[in-house]
């Protein structure tokens, strides 16, 4: 049986060193977790096991980490000390890969080191943006309520990227039904009636010759359409990995109708949030800049806030910039220039990321109007024109034997 040196905390904070023996490492942790231990390193024939070897994508999610902000902020505007708050919530907390991140980051606080650089060091988990928002309120002497204002922004963004995703969920759902009945009637049922109409060696019509080829070009070479396909597919992602490519195809989607409206007013909400509550907790605006250029998903978007730092740096304002790379909604830019005119650059900021919140929900909702009819009638549509063409060359043929 496997032999594991472990070091581990118990409930008191005090840390602890020994070994056990055990069939796995997963049956290691479960017996230091009934002792009462908190396993904070696990190592066997020199594999070590380290808890701030997790990150994001590896069982700690979104919603966890802001589960975390918020009972965090709870517990130190409850009066209570830092390492004793990170204490409860290794304590409380169910999630074993969340009870891990915790006891590293106690473990860091404990050796001498502040909250956000205990953060930093757990990497791929927490976002600069975040980090920063502590290091902000540490220096403010405010960490409560920073806490308490990245809860709320956590909260608020995976609001917004879940109503995103549910309301794309039904339409894909639609076109993946209509391209699969398709690809059936096509590939399977067809060629049982061009076999019929090759007997009869009636001249088919036009419709029904059309629907026949196809059927057969799929039924003879469809293994080859989907290799291509798939070949196309991997060059265009290869494409979009590369910085000339991701720069072509995130200023092609910008200019789509509808939905490049969308997507500008999307990230005008996530630029105008994060920046306008970075702001407001004593972050310098280039930094913040820097901070939120980094949380934006198109690169040409992204650009023009390069162009902004670069002219706050020359002693310019930030909305001119901004007006003249056209990519950000006319609106907003007129709002934040306002909002510097004013010397209310916060509260005008995070005014028009509600504003925008609520027209990227208006607008999934409009979408969504159109597009679920219009794929609805789009498949009836083809379905009816393969049925109508079958059933045209059934009556032909009907008509030649009478």
């Amino acid at each position: 049986m496997p032999r594991y040196t472990y070091k581990a905390s118990t409930a008191e904070g005090e840390v602890t060193e020994g070994q056990l023996d055990a069939e796995a490492l997963d049956i290691a942790v479960h017996q230091l977790h009934q002792a009462g231990l908190i396993p904070i390193r696990i190592e066997q024939a020199g594999t070590r096991w380290r808890l701030s070897a997790f990150k994001g994508g590896q069982g700690i999610k979104p919603q966890d980490i802001a589960l975390f902000t918020r009972e965090l902020a709870t517990l130190l505007e409850a009066g209570l000390p830092l390492d004793r708050s990170l204490q409860l919530l290794i304590e409380l907390t169910d999630n074993p890969r969340m009870t891990s991140l915790c006891a590293n980051i106690l473990e860091r606080v404990r050796g001498g080191a502040s909250l956000s650089d205990a953060v930093e060091a757990q990497e791929g988990v927490f976002s600069r943006f975040y980090v920063n928002m502590l290091r902000a309120g540490e220096l403010g002497g405010s960490l409560a309520e920073v806490l308490n204002r990245l809860s709320e922004y956590l909260e608020q963004s995976k609001t917004l990227r879940d109503s995103v995703i549910s309301a794309m969920i039904y339409p894909a759902i639609l076109v993946g039904v209509s391209v699969i009945s398709v690809l059936v009637l096509l590939t399977f049922v067809v060629p049982h009636f061009s076999e019929l109409f090759d007997d009869a060696g009636q001249a088919l019509p036009l419709s029904t010759q059309i629907v026949v080829a196809s059927g057969e070009f799929l039924q003879g070479y469809g293994w080859l359409l989907a290799l291509l396909t798939g070949f196309a597919v991997m060059l265009l992602g290869r494409d979009y990995r590369t910085e000339r490519g991701r720069l072509r195809w995130d200023g092609w989607l910008l200019h789509l109708p509808l939905f490049g409206d969308l997507l500008r007013k999307l990230e005008a909400a996530r630029f105008c949030h994060t920046l306008g509550t970075l702001i407001g907790n004593g972050v310098p605006l280039i930094s913040a800049l820097g901070i939120v250029k980094e949380t934006l998903n198109n690169r040409v978007l992204g650009l023009a806030l390069a162009e902004v730092m670069q002219g706050l740096k020359q002693g310019q304002g930030m909305a001119a910039p901004l007006l003249a790379a056209d990519v950000f909604p006319r609106l907003g830019v007129q709002m934040i220039k306002v909002g510097e005119e004013t010397g209310a650059l916060e509260s005008m900021l995070l005014q028009v990321a509600k504003i925008y919140d609520q027209e990227v929900r208006l607008a999934i909702k409009r979408m969504l109007a159109l597009l679920e009819p219009l794929l609805i009638v789009t498949l009836g549509l083809v379905i009816a024109f393969i049925i109508i063409s079958i059933l045209m060359a059934i009556v032909s043929v009907n008509q030649l034997a009478f």
